[in-house]
């Protein structure tokens, strides 16, 4: 167990930022997180958080999945003090931190993602993870799977996706599937790009549009500059931007600021 006092981290509102959905409360003040073959527990009292794993494991794996080395204090301070909404949202998701998250889990995620609402999402990805994934034992003694492979999830039929209730979606996972397998889309290669080459290789991929291609960028590839624009997010631009986002005064952190406004707007709507 480590533990760690922490400013602008805040486990509540990571799980219920709509980026990560293998989070999860499991009491007052406990989470766990599984991610790719990883199960983490973790408590948090104000700022001190416990992380039930050795001391090697967060060191090589969990600073960098929840982005604890960066300062998103910095982030805060840029928000133009005159923009009465952004700083509003900016201090209600002061503890979001931008996950980074595996690009294969991503992108399979996201494709389940549309159309869709978290609660269900989730359920979506727990029964192909429970389907196609491994049996794992975490070392408090509990069962858990990890996400599928690329070659588990392309030995699948599109019906037996269906099954887990990923509906017209199951032919995007199994088509994306197939063609990482068979090499035709490199996930390598991907993550090596910059931003726009990497939402232009996404966009490639079936069933993949302008939001999830940045949603990808933003939460596996943490490329910051990524801002994923859904239905509320356009709302929020036509009510408060009518001139347009302040691109170039976040730039190299707009994907934060879009975090803000959707926790705003998930948490007050």
């Amino acid at each position: 167990m480590l533990t760690i006092e922490m400013d602008n981290f805040d486990l509540g509102q990571i799980c219920r930022s709509g980026q990560c959905f293998r989070m999860e409360q499991t009491e007052e003040n406990q989470y766990r997180v599984i991610a790719g073959d990883r199960f983490l527990e973790l408590t948090q009292e104000r700022g001190v958080v416990n992380f039930d794993c050795s001391e090697e494991e967060f060191l090589s794996f969990w600073i960098t999945y929840f982005d604890l080395d960066c300062d998103y204090g910095e982030y805060i301070r840029k928000v133009n003090p005159r923009d009465k909404y952004l700083m509003a949202a900016a201090d209600m998701g002061s503890g979001i931190r931008i996950l980074n998250q595996d690009l294969w889990e991503m992108i399979v995620s996201f494709l389940i993602s549309q159309q869709n609402h978290i609660t269900r999402i989730r359920k979506c990805i727990d029964n192909i993870c429970r389907e196609f994934g491994e049996k794992k034992i975490s070392k408090s003694g509990e069962e858990y799977y990890a996400f599928p492979s690329p070659e588990a999830l392309a030995q699948a039929s599109e019906d037996e996706l269906k099954a887990c209730n990923l509906g017209y979606r199951a032919k995007y996972v199994l088509d994306t599937a197939r063609r990482v397998v068979s090499g035709e889309v490199s996930l390598d290669k991907i993550r090596n790009m910059k931003y726009k080459e990497a939402r232009k290789e996404l966009l490639r991929l079936y069933g993949v549009g302008e939001k999830v291609a940045d949603c990808i960028c933003l939460f596996a590839l943490h490329q910051l500059d990524a801002f994923p624009v859904d239905t509320h997010i356009r709302q929020v631009l036509d009510e408060h931007y009518k001139r347009g986002f302040p691109n170039r005064r976040y730039q190299g952190c707009k994907g934060v600021m879009q975090q803000y406004i959707f926790y705003y707007e998930l948490e007050c709507v």
